[in-house]
């Protein structure tokens, strides 16, 4: 009877480990059981759907489909997804998507001979088989394979359609191309468009940037297009900053809202779509010298609503850092003398608040890519991810600064690679795609998606969570804080924003050895306070649900 007795407490003492929670404040994560020790690492949360979590699981070279029961998130099965040779070519995995509940696997090949860029789509089912109906989605024509360019993606918010994009160069021709299509829950295109641009090399300071793309509640489809280059002889800088809308209401057709700038440079922006049937951009810009020289560095950050009832450019607000936040990102004696940001900062994140305004996170990342070592396809490449402080803006519902602060980390991870492309940061030369980094799927899994943050913004309050330094408890002085280090030794740690922008730091209680790490770079978010989770400690993985309480 007392071995009984002693084997029972165990068994409980064993459940309540298996599925303890961790909490900072009113952020609660709870976790399923522990992963098999399989070397599959979840590099995306693909999404849930009858009662079942999808994940893609990536080992070496390797992708498996996962798949969890949605209330244990016990894993039910895992399966390897067989990519097969199409007319004798490879294709590359590109990414995975759950539209309206089935799952699309989506692909690259490269035709070398006829200068193709396919891509293509094909059902797969919860096995890992594809289907044999394979669906093609581009078949874009390029100058050559090294300016075959990328693919982006954007999923619908009710996961019903699919918006991707291909952009590539023409350097004999001096023109960019770039395709946008959209496609239904069966891959079926409902628009497409085309276009060529043509450029003046002779032009001084010339750019072409397409900024952003997005995809609204209603399928409307948009995209930000700035054109820059310095007029020498008017001592000017030009912008051509536009919007090119394709309205489903309208059969797709091509409408343009031009934003008029002057005596500014657009450096980036990032779009929002809302409910009230405006659209938001938000970006950073410079200033601009008397001779018409654009000075790159970040001077503050702009809003623009459009008007899509009458495609309207309804304000522009131009806000410049004040003092306080250039003294943290910039130091007190640089701030003194009026100094400018560096421009190593990319718009993450855009949430409307409550009251119709805006918060923009706004994160310092860069890619070191380091000396290959080895010889031909045997090369091997160290790159360094960074992310660290993100620049915290509050804008007003007119688009005017209500507040600003700096929320300080220091973030990096190194992996080694036997291939790098700069898909993610889009562009070359002249020409740039302006997106956020992005961790190719291929390089996750081996520590970059440690880095980052999530934001939770819930009852008009912001909250953010990211792995930090134990040593770091209680700092909020970007001046003090320590490097993450060994991101397997990590703690959370949350940041609460007020209604002034002033900040409340919460910390684990005490680091307790060997707790789950979260991964910010894997998580799907389901609603606007639970997010499905991927934590791990070493060798021990689990699938998690985060909540934040009321």
């Amino acid at each position: 009877m007392k071995k009984t007795f002693l084997f029972f407490i165990l068994f409980v003492c064993c459940g309540i480990s298996l599925n303890a929670q961790n909490k900072i404040d009113k952020i609660n994560m709870t976790y399923g059981e522990e992963l098999p020790e399989d070397k599959q690492k979840i590099v995306k949360i693909i999404g849930e759907a009858s009662n079942k979590i999808y994940a893609l699981g990536l080992n070496k070279d390797d992708y498996f489909i996962k798949i969890f029961e949605s209330k244990s998130m016990k894993l039910l099965s895992s399966n390897p997804i067989v990519i097969p040779q199409i007319s004798d070519k490879e294709v590359d995995f590109e990414d995975i998507f759950l539209l309206n509940g089935k799952l699309y696997a989506i692909g690259s090949v490269f035709n070398k001979k006829e200068k193709i860029f396919n891509l293509i789509g094909t059902e797969i089912s919860e096995k890992g088989i594809l289907s044999k109906n394979t669906i093609p989605l581009f078949s874009s024509e390029v100058a050559k394979k090294s300016e075959r360019g990328g693919f982006y993606f954007k999923q619908s918010q009710d996961e019903g359609a699919l918006l991707i994009m291909h952009t590539s160069r023409f350097p004999k021709e001096d023109a960019i191309k770039y395709e946008v299509k959209l496609f239904d829950d069966k891959l079926a295109s409902l628009f497409s468009s085309e276009e060529k641009v043509s450029f003046d090399d002779s032009k001084k300071d010339y750019e072409f940037t397409i900024s952003d793309f997005e995809l609204n509640f209603q399928d409307d489809v948009f995209l930000v297009i700035n054109e820059s280059y310095r007029d020498s002889k008017k001592k000017e800088q030009i912008e051509k900053f536009q919007i090119h809308a394709f309205k489903k209401a309208n059969n797709y057709k091509k409408e343009v809202v031009d934003i008029n700038i002057k005596g500014k440079e657009i450096i980036n922006c990032k779009m929002m779509s809302t409910n009230k049937n405006m659209l938001e951009l938000v970006g950073f810009y410079s200033s601009v010298r008397d001779n018409g020289k654009a000075n790159k560095e970040l001077k503050g950050i702009y809003n623009a609503t459009i008007n899509l009832a009458t495609n309207t450019n309804d304000n522009l607000k131009f806000n410049e850092f004040d003092y306080a936040t250039k003294v943290k990102l910039l130091g007190e004696r640089r701030a003194k003398k009026g100094k400018d940001v560096k421009p190593l900062y990319s718009i993450t994140t855009l949430i409307e608040k409550n009251d119709g305004g805006i918060i923009v996170l706004s994160e310092l990342q860069f890619v070191y890519v380091g000396q290959s070592s080895g010889i031909g396809p045997l090369a091997f490449t160290p790159v360094t991810y960074t992310k660290n402080e993100i620049i915290v803006t509050s804008l007003k519902p007119d688009g005017s600064l209500e507040w600003s602060n700096v929320l300080p980390k220091e973030q990096s991870a190194a992996v080694t690679t036997m291939s790098f492309a700069f898909g993610a940061v889009g562009g070359n030369g002249n020409f740039n795609v302006g997106v956020a980094m992005s961790i190719p799927l291929a390089q996750m899994g081996k520590g970059p998606e440690y880095l980052g943050a999530i934001p939770i913004y819930k009852n008009g309050v912001l909250n953010i969570l990211f792995n930090d330094n134990v040593k770091n408890k209680g700092v909020t002085d970007i001046e003090e804080i320590k490097s993450l280090g060994n991101y397997n030794n990590a703690v959370p740690a949350l940041f609460i924003f007020d209604a002034n922008g002033q900040i409340t730091r919460k910390d684990p209680e005490e680091a307790i050895k060997n707790e789950l790490v979260i991964r910010p770079g894997v998580y799907y978010r389901k609603t606007p306070n639970e997010y499905i989770i991927y934590s791990s400690r070493k060798k021990l993985d689990k699938l998690g649900r985060m909540f934040l309480e009321d």
